[in-house]
């Protein structure tokens, strides 16, 4: 396990599991009712559903409210890119130069959640 982990609430965790299985080609390291996980080399992304965090914290419900963004450094960024809109998600900029100095392309993964990708 990571000691880093970063959790992405979301409606449907089967679809969640599938998007970002397509995306980062990689099989989730823990797959059960509740909660998936990637290992990102020194992070973990989690993906539990929204309801059962509702159920835990007051306040939590589903929607624009609970948005993340997750930014990745690839050697492979344009290519995680071209997976996004046929996995669910949808691509909202390619991979080009920002002000800050790497190149990074912005999608949204199906639940709305910024996934930011910068190339190494």
């Amino acid at each position: 396990m990571n000691r880093n982990e970063v959790i992405l609430y979301v409606t449907d965790q089967a679809r969640a599991r599938d998007f970002y299985a397509t995306v980062l080609a990689d099989e989730p390291s823990l797959d059960v009712p509740g909660m998936t996980e990637f290992d990102l080399g020194g992070t973990t992304l989690g993906l539990m559903p929204v309801a059962d965090m509702a159920a835990l914290i007051p306040g939590i419900t589903a929607g624009s409210g609970q948005r993340c963004e997750l930014y990745l450094r690839r050697p492979d960024a344009e290519a995680i890119l071209t997976k996004v809109a046929p996995a669910g998600g949808s691509v909202l900029s390619e991979v080009e130069l920002r002000g800050w100095g790497e190149a990074v392309g912005y999608a949204l993964d199906p639940d709305g959640h910024v996934l930011a990708v910068a190339r190494l």
